[in-house]
């Protein structure tokens, strides 16, 4: 089994330690700062970081790349139509990579940056999904389209629910305030405002979330449920009914937020 540990980096940014106790062999999701991860090596000096994996080609994700790779000889996965820092692989849709033994499907996701791409273990339920999906809401149109997006996220949606969600932001506590301002009638989304209120006043960390429960209140998974298409309506006019119209009124939205 896999351990996996979230390592903060910059102010909101988690990169994600992926820890095989039985090769003592390690890999991490998007370091875009080398020295959190030179940290943990240090204190763990049996440890060998084999893979580095890229979700996509933003500085908050690759900027430790070539510092990491130089000092441990790390094979460098990322998209194949980004430009990525001393990439060895390069990954396009439905390809799969094999880390720590376990064999990862890679899931284009278009929609923040044009080439984004996610990476999912069906065996233990993983999906790393960079900035594309995160607890409680989604990254921002940067490259992409609304159109783009909507059909990326609805591709995790398709994922088993007990797939668990490993996001780069620490995010969750405004994103769920954003869907609070969508649907405020939820009763399950209420529930874990108030509880990842909570954690965030702790210093815990929010993640990961679960499939089953960005189904259940994350508004841009929620496009078709008739409260959501009701606050889009609201905003911008009863001619919003398509989901990926919905989604679109809810990004611009939130972006305002």
């Amino acid at each position: 089994m896999i351990q996996i540990d979230a390592l903060p980096a910059f102010n909101d940014n988690y990169i994600w330690l992926l820890q095989d106790a039985g090769s003592k062999r390690c890999a991490v999701v998007d370091p875009g700062d080398a020295a959190p991860v030179q940290a943990w090596l240090e204190a763990h000096p049996d440890w060998q970081l084999s893979d580095i994996l890229i979700t996509h080609h933003h500085f908050d994700h690759v900027g430790g790349v070539e510092t990491l790779k130089n000092a441990t000889g790390a094979r460098v996965a990322g998209p194949a139509t980004e430009k990525i820092p001393a990439r060895d692989l390069d990954l396009n849709d439905n390809d799969t990579i094999d880390v720590l033994g376990l064999r990862f499907q890679i899931i284009a996701v278009p929609g923040h940056t044009l080439g984004h791409i996610a990476y999912y273990h069906a065996g233990q339920n993983l999906l790393f999904c960079g900035d594309t999906l995160f607890a409680g809401g989604c990254g921002r149109l940067f490259e992409g389209t609304p159109q783009q997006m909507h059909r990326s996220l609805s591709r995790l949606a398709a994922l088993p629910a007990s797939t668990r969600v490993y996001c780069t932001h620490e995010y969750t506590l405004s994103n769920l305030r954003f869907a609070h301002a969508v649907e405020p009638d939820n009763v399950r989304l209420n529930e874990r405002l108030a509880e990842v209120t909570r954690w965030r006043a702790e210093g815990r960390i929010s993640l990961p979330s679960t499939l089953e429960l960005e189904l259940a209140t994350n508004p841009f998974l929620r496009t078709g449920e008739p409260s959501i298409i009701a606050a889009a309506q609201a905003r911008d006019g009863d001619q919003v009914t398509e989901p990926s119209a919905v989604f679109a009124s809810l990004r611009a939205w939130k972006d305002s937020f």
